[in-house]
């Protein structure tokens, strides 16, 4: 199997703005954000979510609600979305979690290719665990 983008962001062939890390899953700053503070929640495992063992899948969806609840904390949206789509690297287990305060902010397409990485900067050192 080829290695997915993500695998090589896990190597760190390939930078990111992380924000939490465990030894079954990463979570850092989509660099194409559907809102401020939109972040992927990754397996180590480079596997389809469907195809993740039960342990694995837990501690994917463990990590998916911790990064909410500090989504939650640190901007205080009116509700904190998740989206699991799997268009982009369909071969690598990840979810969506991203802070929304209506159906428009939720549905919001990125409006550029270009990722604004010292914005993306900012807000991963505001909600990178262990700041409080």
């Amino acid at each position: 199997m080829v290695e997915s983008v993500f695998t090589k962001i896990i190597k760190g062939e390939i930078p990111c703005h992380k924000i939490y890390e465990d030894e079954k899953t990463m979570a850092f700053m989509e660099i194409r954000p559907i809102q401020p503070g939109h972040v992927l929640v990754i397996t180590k495992k480079q596997l389809h979510i469907w195809d993740l063992p039960d342990e694995e899948y837990q501690a994917l969806m463990k990590t998916v609600k911790k990064v909410a609840d500090r989504i939650s904390e640190i901007l205080k949206p009116r509700r904190v979305g998740i989206q699991v789509v799997g268009l982009h690297v369909p071969d690598h287990a990840h979810v969506h979690v991203f802070p929304f305060n209506s159906m428009e902010e939720y549905r919001h397409d990125p409006d550029s290719d270009d990722p604004d990485h010292a914005a993306l900067a900012e807000m991963a050192a505001k909600l990178r665990f262990g700041n409080k």
